[in-house]
């Protein structure tokens, strides 16, 4: 049986947490444990550093020092006590954990790292200071020099909101939005954000950037700044039902086709029945949603509306509304359409990214909410799992692809005019002239 490294151990428990929730206060608990989290994972590097492998991997002949269990360590945060593993190693000169530990004694490059991913694994600035802050409670990392050294976020985020993206080949591209507030006071505002599977398979984070879904303008320009920057057309674009985003994907990717989200349609198709007819219609629809082909997909569409149309009209109504738009996601490949059918990594995404922001506490302006967002959702994706495509879907999506721009050409040709007829065919067609009829006089 394989040892799983103390850090693993930790990530589940806060995937425990998330997904089935705890009966201590939720944030203390995350807060707790990324703090662990972050700890374990610096002294696990440090160690794999030292020794030369990782994890599992065979000692190399002739290699020094060997991993040797674990003992606990402890930290006072402002959430409590945090207990994490220290790993323990044998056959290296000095003790390679003792001398990681001096050095955090200090305003290091190691600890402000360490800062820099407490901060933007949603610990407060306030809990790193108390966090660093040793026995004779002087502060080694103080509010300021948190706030100083979180700026590097900002540079990070701004060399991903302006990088090349003529590298990547989009297969489907998700779009969505989510409501934060980017200065204090202020309503609201939304945030958009795309990310995308691409041809090899692999899931990325696209963009991150202030704009409303419910503007065309603001989506158009955010769709724009991609193509900009080297981004092709995708197959299929994913997306809610926000009016502003669907006309800006038809504008920018017109050759593309569109995917409504089935979370966001299913929801709104029952906030619109009485609960006890809920469960029924939803099967129904999802035999429709869900078919095996577009042809049956249409048949059981009918039959809803033949079912429910009657009793039901308003539900009715809005499951017809778009509905080719909901079935789109049965071009592709059978093993591809359930990711493709709703926008639910970048909700569940976005429940990670507001946990942050909360734990994070008051942020002022925009450019603070900005850096924080983009270091949750980028850290977000590093646990994300790619597509794996097969020959003969690859074969499938290329033909798509080509259909999709062969009937994009076709709509969008120019109309030729028809040649110009010669006068004496013109003269047979319309017969004599006035002229000709006053000369034959």
């Amino acid at each position: 049986m394989q040892r799983v490294p103390p850090s693993a151990r930790t990530t589940e428990a806060i995937r425990k947490v998330t997904e089935e929730g705890t009966e201590q206060d939720p944030k203390a608990a995350l807060v707790k444990l990324g703090i662990q989290r972050v700890i374990e994972e610096a002294l696990e590097a440090a160690v794999r550093d030292t020794v030369g492998r990782d994890y599992y991997e065979r000692r190399p002949v002739g290699a020094q020092g060997y991993r040797n269990g674990i003992r606990p360590g402890r930290l006072a945060t402002s959430e409590g006590e945090v207990r994490y593993a220290v790993p323990q190693v044998r056959d290296v000169p000095p003790d390679l954990v003792r001398a990681l530990r001096r050095r955090l004694k200090g305003r290091t490059p190691e600890l402000e790292r360490l800062g820099l991913e407490l901060f933007a694994r949603g610990c407060s600035t306030r809990d790193i200071e108390a966090l660093f802050t040793d026995a004779d409670g002087r502060s080694l990392l103080s509010r300021t020099a948190v706030s100083e050294i979180t700026e590097a976020l900002w540079a990070e985020y701004e060399a991903f909101a302006t990088r090349d993206l003529s590298d990547i080949v989009p297969l489907y591209l998700f779009l969505d939005g989510l409501a934060e507030r980017l200065r204090p006071g202020a309503a609201r505002e939304a945030v958009l954000v795309a990310w995308v599977i691409t041809e090899e398979g692999q899931k990325l984070l696209l963009h991150v950037a202030p704009g409303t879904k419910e503007s065309t303008d603001c989506c158009r320009e955010f769709l724009e700044d991609l193509k900009r920057r080297g981004l092709g057309d995708p197959v299929l674009v994913i997306t809610d039902g926000a009016p502003g985003l669907i006309r800006a994907v038809e504008e920018c990717f017109p050759a593309s086709l569109r995917q409504r989200c089935l979370a966001h349609r299913m929801r709104n198709l029952m906030a619109k029945l009485p609960e006890e007819i809920r469960a029924e219609f939803a099967a129904a629809a999802r035999a429709a949603y869900h078919a095996p082909s577009l042809a049956l997909a249409r048949v059981a569409r009918e039959e809803v509306v033949e079912r429910f149309g009657s009793e039901y009209p308003t539900a009715v109504a809005c499951f017809e509304e778009d509905f080719e738009a909901c079935i789109a996601q049965l071009h592709c490949p059978p093993r591809h359409r359930r990711i493709c059918r709703t926008t639910n990594l970048l909700e569940r995404l976005f429940l990670e990214e507001r946990r942050r922001l909360d734990a994070a506490g008051t942020l002022f302006g925009e450019r603070a909410v900005l850096k924080l967002m983009y270091a949750a959702l980028i850290r977000g994706t590093e646990h994300w799992r790619g597509l794996r495509i097969t020959e003969f879907e690859h074969r499938q999506l290329a033909q798509w692809r080509a259909q999709l721009q062969e009937a994009h050409a076709k709509r969008h040709a120019p109309i030729t005019k028809a040649s110009a007829p010669s006068s004496e065919k013109l003269d047979r067609r319309i017969g004599p002239t006035t002229r000709d009829r006053r000369a034959a006089r």
